[in-house]
């Protein structure tokens, strides 16, 4: 299984995705095979992930009409179809590599987008306190989601915080 961070640090809340991949990366120890992985704004260079992985979790920040910091777990089957000329974002060039796959013949992986509605997108390496305050419940979120599909995370003694994180981003 792959855990693929999506969204860009330097604009605010869209960088989440990043930052819950990081925080699971350095956090936890997984009882199976798992590969974290930061994919940030690469969209379509991603291609290979998906080609080459049977079960892939998405971490992104996502455009809905709803609340701030709201989450959705999607399966992307439920946005098959979405990808191809639909403009240059980087939930779309995601969607592209599955919608490629499809038109090749490929089999798709499953694979599942862990999402949370941004309350602020723009130019910022931070994170707004409403996306702050909903972390540790997108991570849980993203921990059952392992649990269901018979993966233990095992946390690791020494706990690298969100804060740790944002500030480790920063000085690169």
């Amino acid at each position: 299984m792959v855990i693929l961070g999506i969204g860009n640090v330097l604009q605010k809340d869209d960088g989440f995705g990043v930052y819950a991949s990081t925080y699971l990366k350095k956090n936890y120890t997984f009882s199976k095979n798992v590969e974290v992985i930061h994919g940030g704004v690469e969209g379509i260079n991603l291609f290979s992930i998906f080609e080459e992985n049977n079960h892939i979790l998405i971490l992104d920040s996502i455009e809905l009409d709803d609340e701030p910091a709201s989450i959705y777990l999607i399966p992307s089957y439920e946005l098959n179809g979405h990808g191809l000329n639909s403009g240059g974002a980087h939930e779309i060039g995601v969607l592209q590599c599955l919608d490629m796959l499809e038109l090749q013949g490929k089999d798709q992986p499953k694979a599942t987008i862990l999402g949370i509605i941004p309350q602020h997108v723009t130019f910022d390496m931070a994170l707004s306190s409403t996306m702050e305050e909903a972390f540790e419940g997108y991570i849980n979120v993203a921990l059952n989601y392992l649990k269901k599909e018979g993966i233990e995370a095992i946390q690791n003694e020494k706990i690298t915080t969100l804060k740790e994180i944002l500030y480790e981003v920063k000085r690169v």
